[in-house]
């Protein structure tokens, strides 16, 4: 997953209102402010370390707020001096200056929204939650003023004597501006104000909502023997999150999806209920109301923009272009999914049914009798699989490994760079000709005040404008073993790992001149598909000859288990098919009435969503439940989540051309880097891929790498 910073939080801190000249007078006292605040701030100025590569060990979450207000000070007066230029507006007086204004509040934002996801705590949530109304206010101070939307539509409008790029980002800040609502009259944007303080409050409070769950919706065992199927590291790796939390015994913690890892291993079922309806259960209480509140302003700022619905309206920024497309899509798919979900849950019950048990297949059962009926299918034990997927090898004789294969890239670790975690590591990366790319931060393990799930994100963004070279990071929360034990994935895992860094190279191959197009800042329905593209570079014989070795005695897969690994990765499909197709159809379902609808029942209006789309399939629950479906509700994938189907067209069809023309070669590493990968939001998303690939993609090797069709 892609996280952008500050879209879905307070929209965009890069620009500010014009003023008065009243309020320029204000601006330039604000400006004075900005000196005044403690020149020991380390955020207040660039960093000195190389890349601009943050200095986390010089500041804290006392250096937050100072430096918000600073930055707010400074940017209204450089956006004061944009919007009252008596010259007439260009495109370099106008859009390039406002691209270079406010670097202060991009600093501190920056820092802490990526690390209120990575090392929150009270104080984080609590500068949080102060923050998001007054950077929502901040935000419409320059969406809501006609003034400076005067000069960027007059720029709009004399756009054709640009050239290719500066058009792009002509179109992206009118864009922008419309959306927001600068063509409201004066009553409509008092309302478009309120609704978006109120939104990002929401936001706010739904996503710390989540992070309160992850510590208190815990399942705590006292006996040990209910444990049963789980190996002696996992079980020591429980009782150290025990102790370490101050409790007895064994701590299970949920992650962000409705199906828990664990279950697949647990031979208890009573234990395995619990855990399950644990986390299908969660953050109801606190998310339920939000959500009405939610869904309900967004159908309201929409149909303020002339849009029937939240989600007609976010189309007007995604390929799809119409809900209609995507309902298409995912219409299309979910009989085929449900069809194959069920045919599986027949094997399963065939397996429970002979174990001698008479219980019908629950939510509860799935993973750990699928992985019964995965060993009967293919002979496969999880537990003889983990020790050829330990986590050092997989990063640097996989991950890395298969980098260089195909982009030439190298990377050196950095251990003298300061890091905000003692689990992170940092990677400086180069080009096949030792010029340097950038950095690269890996935060691989869960932990207390970390959200859940996997992601990406940058702490200094590529600039050709600015001259900025990326910094990135990858997150994921793979449990971390007890002291001593060597990390063992599960191919999942690997597949994530390989997933995101998809999205790394997005982001550190950029090589666009304006911030706001740079990297990862595409279409929602486009950023999934690098990542998920680089995701099947993980079983290329090469890469995999070079990684799976077992971690004691560096002994190479068996090739009867890898084969039975790779002939396994289409196994149960139906059901991961089917859950996630749930969730994307939630989304859609959220975002598709109006104002007017009158929702009381979160759990009500789930069931009647899935109902009508037939994919309402108890033992297979959506990958998230809306409760805690941070992605749509947090994440800024509202009416989006789709995108990771939509983008797995791109994905699929890359790759079996790429595979097609030679697999893992430069030359295809090459043609991607330079298509699609360095060229962020630059020119039209589609004739990027046409580019890459001389055509529009087809769905034939999508329905191929989800085993729905021979």
């Amino acid at each position: 997953m892609r996280k952008s910073l500050i879209a879905s939080t307070i929209a965009s801190v890069l620009l500010l209102s014009a003023c008065s000249s009243q309020q320029a007078e204000d601006s330039s006292a604000q400006a004075s402010q900005v000196q005044t605040v403690n020149i020991d701030n380390v955020l207040m100025k660039p960093s000195p370390l190389q890349y601009m590569a943050p200095e986390f060990d010089k500041f804290g979450t006392k250096d937050y707020e100072p430096v918000f207000d600073a930055g707010i000070a400074e940017q209204k007066a450089q956006i004061a001096a944009i919007a009252n230029n008596p010259a007439p507006a260009t495109f370099k007086n106008t859009l390039v200056e406002l691209e270079l204004s406010g670097e202060l509040l991009d600093r501190v934002s920056t820092a802490f929204y990526n690390l209120s996801g990575l090392i929150s705590d009270s104080e984080y949530q609590r500068i949080a939650a102060k923050m998001a109304p007054v950077l929502s206010a901040h935000s419409d101070d320059i969406y809501l003023n006609k003034a400076l939307f005067s000069r960027v539509e007059s720029i709009y409008n004399n756009k054709a004597n640009l050239n290719a790029e500066d058009q792009r980002l002509v179109e992206f800040y009118y864009t922008k501006f419309v959306n927001a609502g600068a063509k409201l009259n004066e009553a409509q944007k008092t309302k478009m104000r309120e609704i978006n303080a109120e939104l990002a409050k929401l936001s706010t409070e739904f996503s710390q909502n989540i992070l309160k769950s992850f510590k208190e919706d815990v399942i705590l065992v006292t006996d040990k023997s209910e444990l049963a199927g789980l190996s002696d590291g996992e079980i020591d790796s429980l009782a150290a999150a025990a102790k370490k939390a101050g409790k007895e015994g064994y701590m299970i913690t949920l992650v962000n999806t409705t199906q828990q890892p664990i279950l697949s291993s647990l031979e208890n079922r009573k234990l395995r209920e619990r855990i399950f309806k644990a986390s299908a259960t969660r953050a109801q209480n606190t998310n339920g109301p939000i959500i009405i509140k939610e869904t309900n302003l967004r159908a309201q700022k929409a149909e303020l923009l002339g849009y029937k619905d939240w989600a007609s309206y976010v189309m007007t920024t995604r390929m799809a272009k119409t809900t209609d497309n995507v309902y298409g899509i995912l219409d299309d798919l979910a009989p085929k999914a449900v069809h194959k979900a069920k045919a599986e849950a027949a094997e399963i019950q065939k397996v429970i049914d002979a174990s001698g048990e008479t219980f019908a297949l629950q939510p509860w059962d799935w993973a750990f009798y699928t992985e019964k009926v995965r060993q009967a299918k293919y002979d496969l034990d999880p537990a003889l699989v983990k020790p050829y997927f330990e986590m050092q090898s997989v990063i640097h004789d996989g991950l890395f490994f298969a980098m260089k294969k195909l982009y030439g890239i190298t990377f050196k670790e950095r251990k003298d760079l300061p890091v905000y975690h003692e689990d992170v590591m940092a990677f400086e990366v180069f080009n096949a000709d030792g010029s340097a790319i950038g950095l690269f931060y890996m935060d691989p393990y869960a932990r207390e005040g970390k959200r859940g799930g996997a992601w990406m994100s940058s702490y200094v963004g590529q600039s050709g404008l600015k001259g900025t070279k990326p910094v990135i990071y990858n997150a994921q929360n793979i449990p971390k073993p007890a002291d001593g034990q060597p990390t063992l994935m599960t191919f999942s895992e690997v597949t994530t790992m390989f997933h995101e860094f998809g999205h790394a190279a997005h982001g550190l191959f950029s090589d666009v001149k304006y911030p706001s197009l740079a990297g990862t800042a595409t279409a929602r329905d486009f950023v999934e598909f690098p990542s998920q593209a680089n995701e099947d570079w993980n079983i290329e014989p090469t890469v995999l000859a070079n990684y799976a070795k077992h971690y004691k005695t560096g002994e190479p897969i068996p090739k009867e288990l890898l084969a039975k690994v790779l002939e396994s990765q289409n196994f149960n499909q139906g059901f991961g098919t089917t859950e996630y197709l749930a969730a994307a159809l939630l989304d859609m379902e959220w975002h598709s009435f109006g104002s007017d609808e009158d929702i009381t029942d979160v759990q009500k209006f789930e069931h009647e969503a899935l109902e009508k789309h037939g994919i309402a399939y108890y033992p297979v629950p959506p990958r998230y439940k809306s409760c805690y479906f941070s992605h749509t509700f947090a994440g800024g994938y509202s009416a989006g989540y789709y995108a990771y189907l939509w983008t797995e067209v791109f994905a699929a069809d890359a790759f079996a051309h790429m595979t097609e023309q030679g697999g893992l070669t430069r030359e295809n590493g090459d043609s991607f880097r330079k298509e699609i990968l360095s060229k962020g939001n630059s020119r039209d998303l589609m004739q990027s891929y046409i580019e890459f690939r001389g055509q529009k993609p087809t769905t034939d090797a999508l329905l191929k790498r989800r085993g729905l069709v021979e």
